[in-house]
C-alpha cells in the first residue's frame, strides 16, 4: 500500500525510498544515517535472515545527523510525507527531532550529534565513515548501552558479531579503538557492556534457529571483544568510578518521548 505523498508500507521500501532521496544530487550534502534494527539490516546483508528467522519486528526507522541539517531534514521527510512533531522540534530541536507517517503509524527520530539513553554513544565526527550507517562500532555500542537490554537488541548484536570480524579499523569491521578507549574512560558504561555480553552469550543457546557455527563465531567474537576491553588501560576516573561499583546507579533511565 502507498498513500498520496509515497509512502512505503514494507519498512526495506521505505529504507530504499529516503536512501534515494538522499542520494539525489540536491540533498548528497546532508548527512543522515540508518540507525536501530533497519541499519543493522542494512549492514548485513549475509546473516540479515538472522533477524527473520527470530522473529525480529521492525517499528520504526530511525536516523543519526547533525543539527546543522535541521531545515534540510524538515524538507526531505516533508517532501516524502512526513509529519514533523513540531513540539519535539521547539523543545529538543538541539539534540532530536520526529517525525510521523500519517498512514502506517510509524515514527522517524531524527538524533544529533550523540544517542544519549543509559548511557551516550556520540558519533560526532563518526557518520562521514559510512555512507548509509552508524559505523559498525558504534551500532554496535548502540544496543550494548541499553541496561535493561530485550530480546530484539540481543537478535541485532547477535547478527552483526556474526557478520562481521573485529579489529582496528572501520572497514566492514567492528571497530575496537573505539569501543575499548569509550569503556576505559566510563566504568558505569564499561559494567553496562560487560554485562550484556555475557548475556549475548547467554542467549545464544536459547536460540534454536542458529547453527554450531554461528554460535562459535559469535562467541569468538565475544570473548575478542572482552580480551580487548580487559586489557585496555583504564583512566584514573574509571578507577575512582569503580571503587564505588554498584553502590551508586551507573546507569541512566531512559524515558520515551510519548508517541503523539
Amino acid at each position: 500500500m502507498v498513500n498520496q505523498n509515497g509512502i512505503q508500507e514494507d519498512f526495506f521500501t521505505e529504507r530504499t525510498r529516503i536512501l534515494d532521496t538522499l542520494a539525489k544530487s540536491e540533498n548528497q550534502h546532508v548527512i543522515m544515517r540508518l540507525i536501530g534494527a533497519l541499519a543493522f539490516r542494512t549492514h548485513c546483508p549475509q546473516y540479515g535472515y538472522i533477524q527473520d528467522a527470530l522473529g525480529r519486528e521492525f517499528t520504526d526507522i530511525d536516523f543519526a545527523s547533525y543539527p546543522r541539517f535541521l531545515k534540510d531534514i524538515q524538507r526531505i521527510l516533508g517532501g516524502l510525507g512526513y509529519q514533523e512533531d513540531k513540539t519535539v522540534t521547539q523543545l529538543f530541536s538541539d539534540s532530536r527531532m520526529l517525525f510521523h507517517d500519517p498512514l502506517y503509524g510509524r515514527h522517524i527520530d531524527i538524533f544529533f550529534n550523540k544517542l544519549d539513553f543509559c548511557h551516550p554513544v556520540s558519533f560526532v565526527g563518526r557518520l562521514e565513515i559510512e555512507k548509509y550507517t552508524l559505523p559498525l562500532a558504534e551500532l554496535l555500542l548502540e544496543k550494548m548501552q541499553i541496561y535493561k537490554i530485550n530480546p530484539k537488541d540481543l537478535i541485532d548484536t547477535i547478527m552483526l558479531l556474526r557478520e562481521h570480524p573485529l579489529g582496528h579499523e572501520d572497514h566492514e569491521t567492528i571497530n575496537l579503538y573505539i569501543i575499548t578507549k569509550v569503556l576505559a574512560n566510563d566504568w558505569g558504561f564499561w559494567r553496562t557492556v560487560t554485562g550484556n555480553l555475557k548475556l549475548v552469550d547467554e542467549y545464544l543457546d536459547r536460540y534454536d534457529q542458529l547453527n554450531q557455527d554461528d554460535r562459535e563465531v559469535v562467541r569468538e567474537r565475544i570473548h575478542q571483544l572482552q580480551d580487548a576491553i580487559d586489557n585496555t588501560p583504564k583512566s584514573l576516573k574509571w578507577k575512582m568510578r569503580s571503587n564505588i561499583g554498584e553502590k551508586v546507579k551507573w546507569y541512566k533511565d531512559v524515558e520515551e518521548l510519548m508517541h503523539r
